[in-house]
């Protein structure tokens, strides 16, 4: 064998296994390790996307602090309804909703407590609440010869408790 593809799940998401695999001297078929560590860490991945110029929902921009002050001017920047989310989070865990003030500090807590629990990361960030939004996903396949194609979109938008329960292609939005 010359290369190892992972499947879908666990080990496909996995950058320590994807670094394993090309020091082993096979090639991994998905994302460097590196794009893993980007894109797996929410604040990283908004970071990236600001500098590539794509337009991100508004938010806190980094890691809430201990400060509750601080926490609480971040909330009213903001504006409410307001999500916190877990930087390290995923497959709709470490995400909860605060549509008023009173209710931040508490929920801050609780997310961080389901965040460490969940993702052995408790980081967590502020952002926007969207109320209704469509999940539009676009895979795209590529190679390390700079070919590349998109095989089309999908909406993810049918959820429960942030998880997708049905993925549809193409897109009705």
């Amino acid at each position: 064998a010359d290369a190892i593809h992972p499947g879908y799940g666990f080990l496909s998401e996995n950058a320590d296994f994807a670094e394993q695999v090309e020091r082993s001297g096979f090639a991994f078929i998905g994302p460097k390790a590196e794009t893993m560590r980007i894109m797996g860490d929410k604040l990283s991945a908004i970071e990236a996307m600001k500098e590539a110029g794509v337009p991100c929902v508004p938010g806190s921009g980094c890691a809430l602090g201990d400060d509750p002050d601080e926490n609480l001017a971040m909330g009213r920047e903001i504006g409410y309804p307001i999500m916190i989310k877990a930087s390290g989070g995923g497959g709709g865990r470490g995400m909860r909703p605060v549509f008023e003030e009173k209710s931040l500090l508490e929920s801050i807590a609780l997310t961080r407590a389901e965040a460490g629990a969940a993702f052995n990361n408790d980081s967590v960030y502020l952002e926007k609440y969207l109320e209704h939004p469509r999940h539009i996903e676009i895979q795209v396949l590529a190679d390390n010869f700079s070919n590349a194609i998109h095989l089309g979109e999908r909406d993810c938008s049918m959820q429960r408790r942030n998880q997708k329960i049905i993925e549809e292609a193409p897109s009705p939005a």
